[in-house]
């Protein structure tokens, strides 16, 4: 099997062939894997933002799509030649020890999903089965992007109808917040990113508004647009300690700010905390508390009922071989959200 093999932390992956274990241990399933998204959290890996990494070399991706191969002792909710979203988010079904794959004479460590490879051994829990003619260039987006986002708005924000929202970042998971917001009638929907196609592209998505982040006088221009105290929800997804600081000043005193970009370890953040003794609340997003297994089959019966799109929301198509670009690419921040082609 292929994969893109993190080796040194800071440095390009490694591409080269790995070899399977011999065999599935109790939980795990193998996937041909069709597809795959790259994630922020993946480059966070890359950058080691959370400290010295313990686990290299390692395999990478969480969010993916692919056709179930062989299922080990105790899996009961896929089958051989089920159509599968891989994801992030545990799930339905067992929690499956992690893999070591075969690299020559080394170990290559993995977790209970990963992506960046063109055969996989997930965890029974890390899996969702989706009809088998769902487009599956489409389908890696459910293991993250989007399901976190549909999260973020109804788990996390519970946004009401009616209520203003700003989002920071419009990337992959900025784009689909959008949609979600739009979807449950919030307005106006705001947007601020660095790169004004992005902003062009969340218009397509449901934002009223967007503006180019930085400068002294964004936030008299968004106040102008949500009423002078603030944004009803501010979701922040860049991980940026200035923009978190940015955003948490830019929400009404009764309002919520959501942050769904993880910052760097030691990248702290300033803020006054007196309003979260009253009414206003600060809170971290893990995934927008998605439940993939019941999630998936709800926004897919919206996309098939016409009320979601996701058209033009991936930007790029990598192969494998090339994912040190597709990579590249994403770091410029010039992607909606980027997928990797396994033929």
């Amino acid at each position: 099997m292929k994969a893109a093999i993190l080796v040194e932390s800071k440095q390009p992956l490694v591409i080269d062939e790995i070899h399977l274990p011999e065999s599935l241990e109790f939980g795990q399933v193998l996937v041909d894997v069709h597809y795959s998204g790259i994630c922020g959290a993946q480059i966070n890996e890359i950058n080691a933002a959370k400290g010295p990494d313990k686990f290299l070399p390692h395999l990478l991706g969480h969010e993916g799509s692919g056709v179930v191969e062989e299922v080990g002792l105790g899996v009961s909710t896929v089958k051989k030649g089920d159509h599968v979203v891989l994801h992030w988010r545990p799930s339905a079904g067992i929690q499956s020890p992690t893999p070591k794959y075969n690299w020559g004479k080394k170990v290559v460590n993995a977790g209970w999903v990963t992506t960046f490879n063109d055969k996989a051994i997930v965890s029974e829990n890390r899996l969702t089965v989706i009809p088998d003619d769902f487009d599956m260039r489409i389908a890696p987006l459910f293991g993250c992007a989007v399901t976190t986002a549909f999260g973020v708005v109804n788990n996390d924000a519970q946004i009401k109808l009616g209520q203003s929202v700003v989002v920071f970042g419009i990337g992959g998971v900025g784009l689909n917040i959008v949609q979600a917001a739009s979807l449950v009638s919030a307005t106006p929907i705001v947007g601020v990113d660095l790169i004004e196609h992005k902003l062009e592209m969340g218009k397509k998505f449901g934002l009223s508004h967007g503006f180019i982040g930085g400068g002294d006088e964004l936030k008299n221009k968004i106040c102008n647009v949500v009423g002078s105290q603030g944004a009803d929800v501010v979701i922040e997804t860049t991980g940026e300690s200035r923009v978190i600081e940015q955003a948490y000043n830019m929400t009404h005193p009764e309002g919520k700010t959501i942050l769904v970009g993880v910052p760097k370890k030691g990248d702290n953040i300033s803020i006054p905390s007196l309003p979260l003794h009253f009414d206003k609340v600060l809170t971290g997003s893990h995934g927008g508390d998605a439940e993939p297994d019941k999630d998936i089959p709800r926004i897919i019966r919206l996309m098939n009922a016409g009320r979601l799109n996701f058209d033009g929301l991936i930007t790029h198509e990598f192969s494998l071989d090339n994912i040190n670009e597709a990579i590249r690419i994403f770091r410029s921040g010039e992607a909606g959200r980027i997928v990797l082609n396994m033929a």
